[in-house]
């Protein structure tokens, strides 16, 4: 078998640093939504708070307003007699908690004379109801008493007796604050859950909003790829104008990389007619003028490896290799074209060609990359086929990967290759039968294209045919 195909050596592995613990990316719909969920919850927070302690405060004076009428109440009802003796006054009927023991609500009538207490007082302890100077009055709470935490209001006032005499008295109302808690908690409630309610709210906006607001970017995205798979050359004219600017500069690098590649090769090109013209000339001058026959055959050796060299570099730098926005190349339109070509060249062999391609197997890169890469393995397969040759595209594929990857096998039934060989057919230069026509460098060019693209090639034996099969791996790509 020629070894005019070489497997290039596998792709260097890129170098990465030791594993650690490395934070992931946010996405800006991510960093926004977290910065919203954080400035609705601290604003309804604060909203919140503000709310509880002012009603907690309207709460507070409303009971002190309940129980100054209180007060009011049994001021109204407290008399004396001609002899300054205080006379009970009754327990409120409008309110029977004053009448039921240990209800929470509690009235206390201090005077010089006495001290008296409703029904719902009786047994209990107030250390705080002290006599208050005439005209003075307290609202004080919570406090805690052995009746529980207590507010209270008390208010001092001066009868005055048709005797002329004056006599102070305090009349002090107590309630527990049971009730004002029982109030905050179910107010409490509610505005944590309406609160909440419109949290959730003001988030799924907030999120709908910032879903339609990077809609332009995830189309930028969407484009990019569409580049990237070849189906389509640069991205639209129609975005937002804070994102005209970096879309016309990406535009910009797109050309200016494909007029860069386009120039690299025609200069390539040129080079190459500049430098066979000469070479050829070289030769032909020597191979019919030359006196010296031993000087003639040293220089006509040099000149013929001066022209191999020329050849294979200009082949391996020509290979443009990996491109970010690379077109779709169809694989089966160019391997017809190809085994075309070869089946008129080795005509006399009646070599058939089958192919196993699958439909949608392309390839991204350049077109004179993909013609130089199967016309090798076919060529040389051709070369040392008895009569059949197979050539298998399949897709392969990755979970992450925009661009697909293939799998390109090329089979004959010739005399194949000893494994003990392989690796010496795939240097540069080195022929598998010296008696056959051919330079040596095929191999090498596809090897070097094959790493180019991140590739493998393995050479082994077909198991159909018995030859040679030669299977390039090109890996999906991101």
């Amino acid at each position: 078998m020629d070894a005019d195909i070489a497997s290039p050596s596998p792709a260097a592995t890129p170098k990465t640093n030791k594993p650690g613990r490395t934070r992931p990316p946010h996405s800006l719909a991510a960093r926004a939504a977290l910065a919203t969920g954080l400035v609705v919850a601290v604003f309804l927070g604060l909203i919140g708070v503000i709310m509880l302690r002012s009603e907690n405060q309207r709460a507070v004076s409303d009971m002190a307003d309940t129980l100054r009428s209180y007060a009011l109440y049994y001021l109204t009802y407290t008399e004396f007699d001609r002899d300054g003796r205080q006379l009970l006054p009754p327990d409120l009927p409008a309110v029977p908690r004053f009448s039921q023991p240990g209800s929470g609500l509690y009235a206390i009538i201090s005077s010089q004379q006495k001290t008296w207490r409703s029904s719902s007082a009786i047994g209990h302890h107030f250390p705080f109801a002290q006599t208050l100077k005439p005209g003075e009055s307290r609202f004080v709470g919570p406090v805690d008493t052995p009746s529980g935490r207590l507010y209270y209001y008390a208010w001092g006032v001066a009868f005055d007796l048709p005797s002329g005499r004056s006599i102070p008295l305090t009349v002090t109302i107590a309630q527990e604050d049971l009730q004002l808690e029982s109030l905050n908690r179910v107010y409490r409630q509610s505005i944590i859950g309406g609160l909440g309610i419109v949290g959730v709210f003001l988030i799924v906006l907030q999120l709908s909003l910032l879903r339609w607001s990077l809609t332009p970017l995830r189309q930028v995205v969407t484009d990019m790829n569409q580049i990237e798979q070849g189906q389509r050359e640069h991205l639209a004219n129609d975005y937002p104008v804070e994102l005209q600017s970096l879309t016309h500069r990406i535009n910009a690098f797109i050309d200016s990389e494909r007029d860069q590649r386009t120039r690299y090769r025609h200069t390539l090109a040129d080079l190459a007619h500049s430098l066979k013209t000469p070479l050829a000339v070289i030769r032909s001058a020597l191979e019919s003028h030359a006196q010296d026959n031993g000087l003639r055959q040293d220089v006509l050796s040099q000149v013929r490896r001066m022209d191999e060299l020329v050849a294979y570099q200009l082949a391996r730098a020509a290979a443009s290799g990996r491109q970010t926005f690379a077109t779709a190349i169809p694989i089966i339109s160019h391997a017809e074209d190809l085994v075309r070509g070869l089946e008129k060249v080795y005509a006399a062999k009646n070599v058939l060609c089958e192919f196993d391609i699958e439909d949608a197997a392309a390839f991204y890169g350049e077109q004179g990359d993909l013609l130089e890469l199967l016309g090798n393995l076919l060529e040389n397969a051709f070369k040392w086929a008895n009569h059949h040759v197979l050539l298998v595209v399949k897709i392969t594929s990755e979970v992450g990967r925009l661009r697909n990857g293939m799998q390109i096998s090329v089979e004959d039934d010739g005399p194949g290759i000893e494994e003990a060989k392989v690796e010496k057919i795939l240097q540069r230069g080195v022929r598998g039968d010296e008696r056959v026509q051919g330079h040596g460098i095929g191999l090498s060019i596809v090897q070097d294209l094959v790493k180019v693209y991140r590739g493998e090639l393995v050479v082994d034996r077909s198991p159909e045919f018995g030859g040679a099969r030669f299977t390039v791996n090109l890996p999906p790509l991101s």
